[in-house]
């Protein structure tokens, strides 16, 4: 048996194009919790920190506002992070938590999954 492990995504290896400059990227506040790869889409909470994407969830997550840029570590208070949040084309393929109701989220701040 191999004891082979693999990377996961690479920080912004799910972009395929961005606007100039930081035009896409904003530093965000993500709320303590698991460890998060790059890709996972982020809700913005009603506390103003973002975490995980839920639709299924009632605290302002439920709506995909951006994109995770680099994996986070589990942290028991809140971490900074940089997240895609406009004017970007991506690859879905490499997303975590993409659904229906996510992509239409994002599209609505012009990011474009292929």
């Amino acid at each position: 048996m191999s004891n082979i492990k693999t990377m996961g995504t690479l920080p912004g290896e799910f972009l395929i194009s961005e606007g100039p400059g930081a035009i896409s990227r904003d530093a965000v506040t993500v709320a303590a919790g698991p460890a998060l790869v790059a890709g996972t889409l982020l809700g913005a909470t009603a506390t103003g920190e973002y975490a995980p994407y839920d639709n299924a969830g009632e605290d302002g997550a439920e709506i995909a506002v951006g994109i995770l840029y680099s994996w986070l570590p589990e942290s028991g208070v809140a971490r900074r992070g940089v997240a895609i949040m406009r004017l970007a084309e991506v690859d879905g393929r490499l997303l975590t938590g993409l659904d229906a109701a996510g992509r239409d989220d994002l599209a609505s701040h012009h990011i474009v999954i292929r």
